[in-house]
């Protein structure tokens, strides 16, 4: 971790990240987590640098150790309605208003803040910078992959066990051959290219 630190005197920092923004399918699910300054966590990084099993170990190791976490999400229902950006800020707001314990502070992933009562600053690369959020990282990242291999499970054919429903190859092909499944965001363009011949089929 770099020297990112938050303003002097804040007692409960919470990290705040999501995970899903670009899959074609699924829900995009993000965590806010508040560590004690006295963990013993190793290893904290951004989710996509650490193997599936780092990520298991290191998730078993938060939600033990974390003052408070909470997890919160919006569906492919929202995403399509509202688009992915809103709905990723509104997920962090369902995150953050979760917490058992509310935060004097919040570091959020990246270069925008929701609009919210909380103090707080988005941190470019924080994923990678700040503890708390390398936590949330691991956190929405645990969930999501697991909700994805049991959508495998649901809605065979996609590959999501492996893809987590991002854009493969294999994904669209799969696309292609049967079409959109319930979970499929219909407004991302590769899906939406996919529903227009079925939707014409049935004019």
């Amino acid at each position: 971790m770099d020297s990112w630190q938050p303003p002097k005197n804040i007692k409960r920092l919470a990290g705040v990240d999501e995970v899903g923004r670009g899959p074609l399918a699924g829900d995009v699910v993000t965590a806010a987590v508040i560590l004690p300054a006295d963990h013993s966590i190793q290893g904290l990084a951004d989710s996509k640098a650490l193997t599936a099993y780092q990520r298991e170990s290191l998730y078993k190791e938060i939600i033990q150790q974390a003052i408070c976490y909470s997890v919160a999400r919006a569906s492919v229902a929202e995403i399509d309605r509202f688009n992915i950006l809103q709905s990723t800020l509104m997920a962090m707001r369902r995150a953050v208003r979760g917490l058992e314990i509310q935060p004097d502070y919040v570091a959020v992933d990246g270069n925008r803040l929701p609009q919210w009562e909380y103090s707080g600053e988005a941190v470019v690369k924080g994923d990678g910078r700040v503890e708390a959020i390398s936590a949330a990282s691991i956190v929405a990242k645990v969930v999501r992959d697991a909700e994805m291999v049991a959508m495998d499970a649901k809605y065979p054919g996609y590959g999501f066990r492996t893809n987590k429903g991002y854009g493969t190859a294999q994904h669209l092909e799969a696309l292609k051959r049967r079409g959109a499944s319930p979970i499929h965001r219909r407004t991302f363009s590769p899906v939406r290219a996919n529903l227009e011949p079925q939707q014409q089929s049935l004019l």
